[in-house]
């Protein structure tokens, strides 16, 4: 199974009503499957901010999140998505970082 849907299955948990998981790793330096976007629409994030919305879906993951490098966040409730329609485009990588020589 690849770790974009590992990711999917574990975030099924929080019952989203809308749920992508794009596998972005192309975008950066790091190799295959380290950097990941995930839209995630769920009643469960009603009255929570980006903090505890964030923390809800890494307790999701759980041991997952040591597995990859990264992971892009965007966190609605329903109301949220349906006013909105789409998460915002991910930056281009700039590359480089500490572990790069």
């Amino acid at each position: 199974m690849s770790m974009r849907d590992r990711i999917l299955t574990a975030l099924a948990a929080l019952e989203p009503q809308h749920l992508e998981v794009l596998d972005e790793s192309h975008m950066h330096s790091r190799g295959l499957e380290t950097h990941y976007k995930a839209v995630i629409v769920s009643p469960e994030f009603a009255g929570l901010n980006a903090v505890k919305r964030h923390q809800k879906v890494y307790a999701s993951l759980g041991e997952l999140m040591g597995q990859f490098h990264a992971l892009a966040l965007h966190t609605y409730t329903p109301e949220e998505w349906a006013a909105q329609g789409a998460a915002p485009d991910s930056p281009t990588c700039k590359g480089g970082s500490q572990h790069d020589h």
